[in-house]
């Protein structure tokens, strides 16, 4: 079932920051340029929080659905819509944006009008990911990300490595893109021979449909795998995963937050690749928990080891990744609502992280501990944003990592004993190697005289701060403004899922 719109405000939150893009493209002045991107990312906020309000979180079913004939020859359309799993992204992402242009106001040296342009062609992209319900539009929103963030990082990454860095994940993620697209093309000529239809004019790539066509045993083991294989590496999982250290180091802080904030890749394991193949995805589920296990532990162990602060919040994000991908293995409303209510808190707490890392870059021009050391006594006010921040990260109770991680581990423990052993240990690990880091960096004698000149943050960095550190703190508190949004469409996918496979 689908509840259609009756004004097309998901075509209207893609298209808005693509006309924004192609307006800051063309303004004749940088300072204008910066207005209109700023105004533009406002407005998508704004629309974007509106689409929230206007879904009906009571039903479990795709909503605002909007359909449109793109290429009637091989079926394919334009087909948007959002459900209780992908609607609370949008919101998440148009704030990042928002963050994203905030923070790189001043920073931006060359090319400015290109660099505001691409952020917001990204966040259009962005939208198109997670409303896509034809998977032929959802593969080009998803190979769309690569151009710009190939751009972002390689034009105005702050590392001498940086157009390796662009070079790497683009191929990574062009590796990742071809066995989707090999996927889609099995799951569309399944169809047309389940139908008994002729091909071409009996595929079908729409979403909904492939939900309800009945897939091969064989079949939905190598789509799984191969769905998995594509979202896996975009995620990242382990071992795909070293993509995201080389591009925390060598790219820009706020491009950065963006990369380890959204986590297209494990959205893309939630909306497809379990239930397009729903006996497989419980059959194989041991491998995703495996999977999920060895990540979670193998980025914690890394990030104990790590001197600079950059790369050890990129080897952090990969271990809460497995975190997640752990709770979707488990395959449970625990594990699952716990799932999306972590990937909702990356955007918040990863992504501020970043930011607070690419402040510290600013300021003293490393990120790494020798160079730091006495922070709090010089900037007191980042140093309470990072510590908060970093209480949300470990799960502390009060902050947005608490609900999240104890749905979690609660999922993996009713799934597996040895998951949720996994899941507290990373638990553990995570503590350890967060706080190890602020007792070295901000506290202790100032032994670099670089440190003993440093500014605080401005106002402009504050407020930048402010919004995402009161979300923490209000999605701790009141963790069920998020959970009641996605519970009907939790249980419908879970239930889905567990049917079809018996």
């Amino acid at each position: 079932m689908m509840s259609e719109a009756s004004f097309p405000l998901l075509s209207l939150a893609i298209l808005l920051p693509l006309l924004g893009a192609i307006a800051t493209g063309f303004t004749p002045t940088v300072k204008l340029a910066k207005a209109i991107a700023l105004v533009i990312a406002g407005c998508e906020l704004l629309l974007t929080l509106l689409i929230v309000q206007s879904f009906n979180a009571g039903s479990g079913d795709f909503q605002l659905v909007e359909k449109y004939p793109w290429i009637p020859f091989l079926n394919i359309n334009y087909l948007v819509g959002v459900d209780g799993i992908s609607v609370l992204f949008l919101p998440m992402s148009a704030l990042l944006t928002l963050t994203a242009i905030i923070a790189s106001w001043n920073s931006v040296q060359h090319s400015p009008r290109f660099h505001f342009v691409l952020l917001l062609a990204l966040e259009g992209i962005t939208i198109g990911v997670f409303t896509s319900l034809d998977t032929v539009l959802f593969f080009l929103f998803w190979e769309l990300t690569l151009p710009p963030f190939f751009f972002l990082i390689g034009l105005w990454g702050i590392g001498s490595q940086r157009r390796g860095a662009a070079m790497k994940y683009t191929l990574f993620m062009l590796f990742g893109g071809v066995s989707l697209l090999f996927a889609i093309v099995i799951l569309a000529t399944n169809h047309a021979v389940t139908v008994g239809g002729a091909i071409p004019q009996a595929l079908s790539f729409s979403l909904p449909v492939l939900l309800e066509t009945p897939l091969a045993a064989d079949l939905q083991t190598l789509v799984f795998l191969l769905l998995l294989l594509g979202f896996g590496v975009k995620a990242p999982l382990v071992p795909f995963h070293t993509w995201l250290p080389t591009a925390a180091m060598e790219g820009p802080a706020h491009i950065t937050a963006i990369l380890t904030g959204l986590k297209l890749g494990a959205y893309g394991i939630l909306r497809f690749a379990m239930p397009l193949a729903p006996s497989a995805a419980v059959e194989y589920s041991w491998i995703l928990g495996i999977l999920g296990t060895i990540t979670l532990i193998y980025g914690a162990l890394i990030a104990l080891q790590q001197t600079n602060l950059r790369r050890l919040l990129a080897y952090a994000s990969i271990s809460h990744v497995g975190l997640v991908v752990v709770g979707i293995a488990s395959l449970n409303i625990q594990g699952l609502q716990g799932a999306i209510f972590q990937l909702l808190n990356f955007t918040l707490v990863a992504s501020s992280l970043m930011l607070v890392a690419g402040m510290i870059q600013h300021r003293l021009g490393s990120t790494e501990i020798i160079h730091l050391g006495g922070l709090a006594k010089v900037m007191p006010r980042l140093t309470c944003f990072y510590f908060l921040f970093t209480l949300a990260s470990i799960g502390v109770p009060g902050t947005s990592g608490f609900p999240a991680e104890l749905m979690l581990i609660i999922g993996a423990l009713k799934a597996h004993a040895s998951f949720g052993i996994a899941a507290l240990v990373g638990a553990v690990l995570g503590a350890a190697y967060m706080l190890s880091y602020i007792r070295r960096a901000f506290f202790g004698p100032i032994t670099q005289s670089v440190v003993s000149q440093a500014q605080d943050l401005s106002p402009r960095e504050l407020a930048l701060l402010c919004i995402p550190a009161l979300l923490v703190l209000v999605f701790g508190f009141f963790p069920d403004s998020v959970l009641h949004i996605n519970q009907m469409a939790s249980e419908v996918w879970l239930s889905r899922l567990l049917n079809l496979s018996s």
